[in-house]
This record gives structure tokens, C-alpha cells and sequence, in this order.
């Protein structure tokens, strides 16, 4: 009896407590500032002629509820919440029974989030699972359930949810799968949105059509249940196919989201900008962005890989802000939203030659310096041999100049170069442009086995397009605060990094990768795509089993596109020519009726006439073309340069 009664009072005491720990909380929250929601996490993006480019949060443009067909209101309660009007941010009950279910299952099969719930996780947090972040998340529900309505909550949650296919918000997803505002929405139409959220990419009807409807059809029921519909309306939904929009207006470049995305993520990384700022929203962030630049990037991308299984990132920047001014980080951002030109690391091939050759024109070497380029085994410090090849392995099997071996992107020649410098140079030449890729100093290096982002490399090729001064690239040029307040400005100061002199030479010997004078025993790398250039560029490609590349500038621009597959399956050969399309399609586009410039030529540089392939004088003028040396460097074109180490079988 003493027992029972013990445990009659623990009851007691624990439902007392219970219910003054709750009112406490609730007193805390109400008494707590009220949250914002409309402006949490709004961004206002401009385009680099500040003009408004995007309004919303994050990717959500805002729909007011009475702009909502009931039918997706009353679909999305009895789907998601069909007590939300009647608990007070935490259904106790419906968290019991998941409880229940989970333990008796021996899994997770059941969740018990509420939208009011769901919408704090949307605006506030991350999707973390670790105790801090829930019981943030409880703290941050019963806030918002304290000081704003219910219906204040729902419209919310539905202009925050993600629907899919990269649309956020009721608005975006509605124009998107059916072309409608989403008052317009049919009954069905209605069902099939609410049902996405669950799971986004598998729900939506432009990803598993069937999969949709087969969802869609467990909403309806849950309506029937909730007595939203009659058995009579659910027995005649789906009777036939439903036509899917799956478009995003014409107005509404799909890529641009990939900027977009960058924008917000290098606003997370300024540091200097009060979190709290960030979360209250209103921020206006004014960046580089053009718009008709971006529309030709991804109108040429998909001109080459629309009907293709190949992803592609490109970055265009302007060399003289350092801003960026057209990204893509793949084809098709409804698709997927993984930005491959800010977070993909990928090998960059040839297209690290240019640091390469450069380190070596500082050392001493020059546009005419030799290596023999025949199929060499290198025996290195380890005791391990090292054997590049050329592509397709094919050699020259004689000397070549530098010039050449840029050209024709010889590779023994490269990793001669880099064992003849030392492999530290290269990886310092890079840091020294501004690559912040972890680099290892190793003979394959010069062939770019090193691991990089598209824009890791564009910040390199805009030092080189400098003529070697260094600044910060990225895409936003100042912040302000919604009272107007400057938070951020971009540092426009630019360090001299390198010689203007090598940079130069290097540039020149750059432009003969679409110089058919180069043509020997392999083609200039750029050469198919030298009748679409109407203006001197200097350009490198890069090429491995899984990857091509091209990356090329002139005082104007400095374009580094990337093409392959994301989980790096081997290449075609024959897929080689699509990077340097777009690459050569979109600067030229964006080139198109301006003023032609290039480079002065330095006080110090001279031009000589020599055989474009061995660097020599030569009296065959259909071989000749010009070489640049620093004043005094030309005097010595029958110097060789040799690695001693190296073992040549």
C-alpha cells in the first residue's frame, strides 16, 4: 500500500512539475523579443548594375495565404499536422505514439515534428540531429507560437518548404510544376504538391512521376480521413494523367541559382557580419553578377549538353574587379543543387602548366629553352621510377621549345621542367597567384594531379590575366544592412605578385595553343576552336581519364570551365571538344561589338623571330613565329637545359 501511494504521489509531482516547467517555458517565450519571419533570412541580391535581381529567402519568393487554394491549405494539414489549429507548437500525443511505434519497431519508423516545427528547422536552423540544435528548435517553436497566429505559422511553413527539384516556397514550386499561380491549383494538382515535402526528391513529378501520384493519392486519403473530402470526391482523383509544367519561366535563369548559392555562401564566410544580422534578414547584397553574361554561359552549356549525361562548371570573371560575373555549377540546378564550381575538387590536368611554366621563366628558362621529348623513365629520390606519357603517346623524340611544349601541352616536357626547377617551385608559384587548393610538391604535379574547384583555378588565371597582380575574386562587392548600413566592401587594393615581364612572355606563349604554326607531331590544344576566336586569347587545357578543362583570359576576361561526370567515370575522347566550345562560345559572345585589347609589350621584352617547334633561327617563314625574351635572355637560344638526375631509356 506504502508503495502504491509513493508512487500516486511521484505522479503528482511529476505532472505538477511537467505542467509549471511548460508554463514557465511558454512565459519565457512569450516575454522573449518576437521573432521575424518574413525577413528572416531575406536576402535582397543586386546584379553588378544594382539592379534588384532576387528578393526572398534564400530561394523562396513569399505567397500570402489567401493567395493559397484551400485544397493545398487543408492537403498540407491533414498530411503533416491534423491537429496544428489545436496544439500549441508540440503534439504530446502524436510524440507518444511515435515514441511507442519507434521503440516497438525497434527503428525510427515514426516522426512526431509539427509544422510549426518544420517551419523554425526551414528558417533558423540546420537539419543536425544533435541535442543543442533540438533543444534550440523547442525554444524557437514555442516563440513562434507565442507571437503569431496559426494561420501566421502555416503561411509560413508553406512559403519556406522544400518542394523539390530546387523550388522553396509554395510560389516557386507551383509556377514550376504546373505553370500556375497557387490559387489556380486543381485538387489534384494541390494533392500532388502537398505530398513532395516528405520527400522531396522522390515526390516530385518531374523526378518519378508515378511515385508523385502514388503519394499524392495517400494525401487524399488523408483528407478523406480528416472529412477535408468525401469518398466519393477521393474514388474519382487521378482518372487521368496530369500534365507537369517542370520549367522554370523563361525569365528565371535555372543556373543562376548556382550564383546565387555561391553569393550566400561567401556571405557566410565574411566573418565580419553579425550572425544575428543574418538571421534577422533585410540585407542587401550588391555583387558582380551580369546578367546577359550569365544567360550566354548557360544558353552555351546547354547548347552542348542538354541531350548529355555530362555535368559542366564554368566561372567568367572580370580580371580588373576581380568580381565574378556569370557562374554555373552544373547543368541543371532544378536537378541538382550540388554547386560543382565552388565545391567540387576535381584534377585540373594541363590547365596547371601555365604556373608551371611560369616558375620556370623566373628561374632562368625562357620561351626557347629545349628538352628532348621522347618517353622517359625518372628515377626519383624514393628509389621509385616515374614514366608520364604524352597523349596517345605520342612523342616528338627531339627537342622542342618551351613554346611548343605549351602549345601542344607536351607532358615530358613538363615534368622535365618541373624536376629540372625542383617540384616545391610549382607548388609555390601557385600559392603566390592565389590557389588555395593543398597542393603536394611531386613530379605529377606539372601534370595537374593536384585537386582543385573551377574557382580555385579562375583566382590563379586572374593573376596571370593581371599580369601578376593578385586580388580577391568572388562575387560580392559590398553589404548593407536594411537600415542602409555598410557591413562589408570588398577590398579592391591588388598585390603585385609577379613579374610583369614573365607574365607576358608566358601570356604570348599561351596563345599558341591555337597557332597552327605549332602544328609538328601533335596538334596546338586549342586549335579546333581557332576559327570561332576573332581576338588573341591565352588559353591551356586540361585533360585526365575523367575530366576536361579550359581555361583561358585576355585583359578583358577569364573564363575556366570544367566538363565530366560526378561520379568520375572515364571520359570519351570525343567529349573533349565540349569544354572548348563553351568556353570559346561565351567569350566570344560576351566579347562580341567591344574593343579588341591585349597586352603592352614590357620595355624589357624583345621579340625574335625563330621555328616555332625547336626554337631556333630559322629562314622557313611558314615555320617562324615570334618569341619573347627578357632584353639579354635572347642572346643565349643554344643553351639546353638537362636534368642530370634523369634516367632516359
Amino acid at each position: 500500500m506504502r508503495v502504491l501511494k509513493f508512487f500516486f504521489k511521484m505522479g503528482i509531482f511529476m505532472f505538477v512539475s511537467f505542467v509549471i516547467i511548460i508554463i514557465g517555458l511558454y512565459t519565457y517565450a512569450y516575454l522573449s523579443p518576437k521573432l521575424e519571419l518574413k525577413t528572416a533570412g531575406q536576402y535582397y541580391i543586386y546584379d553588378g548594375k544594382d539592379e534588384l535581381v532576387y528578393q526572398g529567402s534564400s530561394t523562396r519568393e513569399w505567397v500570402d495565404l489567401d493567395d493559397i487554394n484551400y485544397q493545398l491549405i487543408n492537403a498540407v494539414i491533414s498530411v503533416e499536422d491534423k491537429n496544428f489549429y489545436h496544439h500549441h507548437g508540440f503534439d504530446y500525443l502524436r510524440i507518444a505514439k511515435a515514441m511507442y511505434l519507434n521503440i516497438k519497431n525497434g527503428r525510427i519508423t515514426q516522426g512526431a515534428s509539427t509544422i510549426s516545427q518544420q517551419y523554425i528547422k526551414n528558417i533558423f536552423l540546420d537539419f543536425s540531429t544533435t541535442w543543442s540544435r533540438k533543444i534550440e528548435e523547442a525554444f524557437l517553436t514555442l516563440e513562434l507560437e507565442v507571437h503569431y497566429t496559426k494561420d501566421e505559422i502555416l503561411e509560413g511553413y508553406l512559403n519556406t518548404i522544400n518542394y523539390g527539384q530546387g523550388n522553396f516556397g509554395i510560389g516557386n514550386a507551383s509556377r514550376y510544376y504546373f505553370n500556375k499561380e497557387p490559387l489556380d491549383l486543381t485538387l489534384e494538382e494541390a494533392l500532388i504538391l502537398a505530398g513532395i515535402p516528405n520527400s522531396p526528391e522522390n515526390y516530385n513529378p518531374v523526378a518519378n512521376y508515378d511515385l508523385s501520384i502514388k503519394r499524392a493519392k495517400i494525401v487524399g486519403r488523408a483528407m478523406v480521413e480528416n472529412g477535408y473530402l468525401t469518398e466519393d470526391e477521393f474514388d474519382h482523383l487521378f482518372q487521368d494523367k496530369i500534365e507537369i509544367y517542370g520549367k522554370s519561366s523563361e525569365e528565371n535563369l535555372d543556373m543562376l541559382m548556382y550564383y546565387q548559392d555561391a553569393v550566400l555562401n561567401e556571405l557566410r564566410d565574411i566573418g565580419t557580419i553579425p550572425e544575428e544580422l543574418i538571421q534577422n534578414g533585410g540585407i542587401k547584397i550588391y555583387t558582380y553578377l551580369d546578367l546577359e553574361a550569365q544567360k550566354e554561359l548557360e544558353e552555351n552549356i546547354l547548347n552542348y549538353l542538354n541531350k548529355s549525361n555530362l555535368q559542366s562548371a564554368s566561372v567568367v570573371v572580370d580580371p580588373n574587379t576581380g568580381g565574378v560575373i556569370a557562374l554555373s555549377g552544373g547543368v541543371s540546378y532544378s536537378k541538382s543543387q550540388f554547386n560543382r564550381a565552388i565545391n567540387a575538387k576535381r584534377q585540373v590536368g594541363s590547365a596547371m602548366k601555365p604556373f608551371l611554366y611560369y616558375g620556370a621563366l623566373e628561374e632562368g628558362m625562357t620561351s626557347a629553352s629545349t628538352f628532348n621529348s621522347q618517353y622517359t623513365t625518372f628515377s626519383l629520390s624514393n628509389g621509385d621510377t616515374y614514366s608520364p606519357k604524352n597523349y596517345g603517346s605520342i612523342y616528338a623524340n627531339k627537342e622542342i621549345s618551351m613554346a611548343e611544349a605549351i602549345a601542344v601541352s607536351d607532358n615530358v616536357y613538363a615534368v622535365k621542367t618541373n624536376m629540372f626547377l625542383g617540384a616545391d617551385k610549382l607548388v609555390e608559384t601557385a600559392k603566390k597567384v592565389g590557389i588555395e587548393a593543398e597542393l603536394s610538391a611531386i613530379p605529377s604535379l606539372a601534370l595537374g594531379t593536384g585537386e582543385m574547384s573551377v574557382l580555385d583555378l579562375a583566382k590563379g588565371y586572374t593573376t596571370l590575366a593581371t599580369g601578376g597582380y593578385k586580388q580577391d575574386v568572388g562575387f560580392i562587392k559590398k553589404v548593407l544592412d536594411s537600415e542602409g548600413n555598410v557591413l562589408y566592401e570588398k577590398d579592391d587594393s591588388k598585390e603585385l605578385v609577379l613579374n610583369m615581364n614573365y607574365t607576358y612572355i608566358l601570356s604570348e606563349m599561351l596563345t599558341g595553343t591555337s597557332n597552327s604554326v605549332f602544328k609538328d607531331y601533335a596538334n596546338p590544344t586549342a586549335l579546333t576552336i581557332a576559327s570561332k576566336l576573332s581576338r588573341k586569347y591565352a588559353i591551356k587545357t586540361g585533360t585526365t581519364d575523367t575530366d576536361f578543362w579550359t581555361a583561358g583570359y585576355n585583359p578583358d576576361l577569364v573564363m575556366v570551365t570544367w566538363v565530366g561526370m560526378d561520379d568520375n567515370s572515364n571520359l570519351s575522347a570525343s567529349d573533349s571538344y565540349i569544354s572548348k566550345n563553351i568556353w570559346a562560345d561565351t567569350m566570344e559572345d560576351l566579347l562580341n561589338d567591344t574593343e579588341q585589347h591585349w597586352y603592352d609589350t614590357p620595355e624589357n621584352v624583345v621579340g625574335v623571330v625563330l621555328d616555332a617547334v625547336s626554337g631556333k633561327p630559322t629562314n622557313d617563314v611558314s615555320k617562324a613565329t615570334l618569341f619573347y625574351f627578357v632584353k639579354g635572355t635572347e642572346d643565349v637560344l643554344d643553351i639546353q637545359y638537362v636534368n642530370k638526375e634523369e634516367n632516359e631509356e
